[in-house]
Order: structure tokens, then sequence, then C-alpha cells
């Protein structure tokens, strides 16, 4: 065997040694109006991606909701789930307050502010301690699927990729720095001066937040 022949065998080793990208791109819902479907989510300001007829049987309308990576979808012809059987479906919010406030201003139901208890109990108002994770409130479409907004400001740790640093929208980068301009007015405290290299500091802080790091 050649160099070339090693470097070539090489380099297939390591390719499949790698892990293949999984994304998550499509959620179906079932509904049984698509137009009155359709004006619901085009109401809460999703982005409308598709409204497709295939045939005179099957239609596919897709919209992605602000800042997610991932969309729905739903129509005539596209899933024989029953309709408003889809629950649980999360949508991860920066400010719990904020985002029940803006769909309540869109005219949608949605609880009030709730957070667990022992075992599933919903207790009302939100995590005291603003936990990640811990804070939600509900609603619903017209055909009954259910969805939930969860606060995360702070991922587990091993949530986010070593080298990546991600935000979904204007809004969480924008309490990111907020919570950034706190922990660093403690740390100037702490040093006893002000601290001249505050944007590396402020850097390496939102790294450590979004992977889940200690920060202290």
């Amino acid at each position: 065997m050649n160099s070339t022949q090693a470097r070539t065998e090489s380099a297939i080793e390591t390719a499949s040694a790698r892990t293949v990208d999984l994304k998550l791109e499509v959620v179906v819902i079932p509904v049984s109006d698509v137009d009155r479907a359709k004006r619901f989510y085009d109401s809460l300001g999703w982005r409308l991606d598709a409204d497709i007829l295939r045939g005179k049987d099957v239609r596919l309308v897709q919209f992605t909701p602000p800042g997610s990576l991932c969309s729905v979808q739903f129509g005539a012809g596209v899933t024989p789930a029953v309709p408003g059987s889809a629950q649980g479906l999360y949508l991860v919010v920066s400010d719990i307050g904020a985002a029940r406030a803006q769909l309540v201003q869109r005219g949608v139901k949605v609880s009030d502010l709730f957070h667990r208890g022992p075992g599933a109990d919903r207790l009302s108002g939100p995590d005291p301690q603003r936990q990640s994770y811990a804070s939600f409130a509900s609603f619903s479409d017209p055909d009954g699927n259910g969805w939930l907004l969860q606060e995360v400001t702070m991922r587990l740790p091993g949530r986010i990729d070593g080298d990546k640093t991600t935000f979904a929208s204007q809004t969480e980068p924008a309490a990111a720095l907020r919570r950034a301009a706190a922990a660093h007015h403690e740390h100037e405290k702490r040093i006893g001066k002000p601290d001249a290299d505050w944007p590396s500091w402020y850097a390496n802080y939102l790294v450590r937040e979004q992977r889940g790091e200690p920060l202290a």
C-alpha cells in the first residue's frame, strides 16, 4: 500500500466515524379544517412557507414559528391521526411573560403562567426561582392540538455544541446580555476595579451560559 492509498483509506474511515447530522425539520399536526387552521397559525405571526395542492385530495400547509429551525405541517391527506390529538408541542422562549403577553395581544386564549410542583401538579405562577425549563403557559389551536410555552434561559450541560453559540431571536441575545451585564457588575466588584477587557469577559460568559457550564 502506498502513502496515497493509506491517506485515502484513513479519510474514509474518519468520515464513516463521524455522526451524521439529523436535523428535525417538520412536525405534522392533524386538523379538521385546513383553512381555519391556516388562519389561526397566521394570526400567531408565524411564517407561511407553503400552501400546496397535490391533486384534488391532498393539500399541504407549512408554517414556521419565529426563530425556529423546525416547522409544522398540516393539511388534507397529510396524516391519518385524529384532529387535535397532537399534545405537548413545546415552544421554547427566553421570556415567558413577554411571550404570553404577545399571544394574548394577538387574541389567543393562553393559560396563566404555571410551574410544576411535586409530581406533575401545576402550581400557579412562574417558577419562584425562575429556573430554566421550569416555567410554562399553554394554549391550543382550534382543533385542540396543545402547545406549551417553556422558558429556557440557560441550557443544560451538553445541549449546545462546544464550538457554537446560537440564538433563536433578537430577544434571546438581549436577555443574555442583560444577565451578562449583571454578572459583570458583580465581577468588577470582586476584582475592585473596572474591567478593561470586558468584551472578552462578556463573550466567555455568553458561550459558557449556553453550554450550561458553571459561570462563577
